[in-house]
């Protein structure tokens, strides 16, 4: 259910699949959601198209994930660490991932057709 944008630089061009593949499997991994639940974009930037802060490379990549308001602190520690991890085999130093979480309460989220996910069988548990 979780909605995921990950932005970078040019580098990671041809390595998309692999990125967003990255970002899913922590999800799986530490939501516990469905594999087969997947929205997920990459955004491929030059360096006149982005600034980060001095000391990073063109391998920084902010990862934007909007999640439904339900998951435990332990959930969101592995969920950070899986895709740092995950990230990192694929050649973004650690310390050049930045992951911001948003989080709307279920009544903010239009599933199914648009009942409020307040409202509607999710299939999967949301409170991990």
């Amino acid at each position: 259910m979780p909605c995921v944008r990950i932005a970078t630089g040019l580098w990671a061009q041809g390595k998309e699949a692999k990125l967003m593949e990255a970002v899913q499997a922590a999800m799986v991994s530490a939501f516990r959601i469905p594999d087969g639940d997947r929205d997920l974009v990459v955004d491929l930037h030059d360096e006149t198209r982005r600034i980060y802060s001095p000391g990073k490379s063109e391998r920084y990549t902010r990862v934007e994930i909007v999640g439904i308001a339900a998951r435990s602190s332990a959930a969101k520690r592995a969920l950070f660490q899986a895709i740092a991890d995950n990230l990192e085999a694929l050649g973004v130093p650690r310390n050049e991932t930045r992951i911001y979480l948003i989080e709307p309460p279920p009544e903010s989220w239009g599933v199914k057709g648009g009942i409020p996910a307040s409202e509607a069988d999710l299939g999967f548990r949301i409170d991990v």
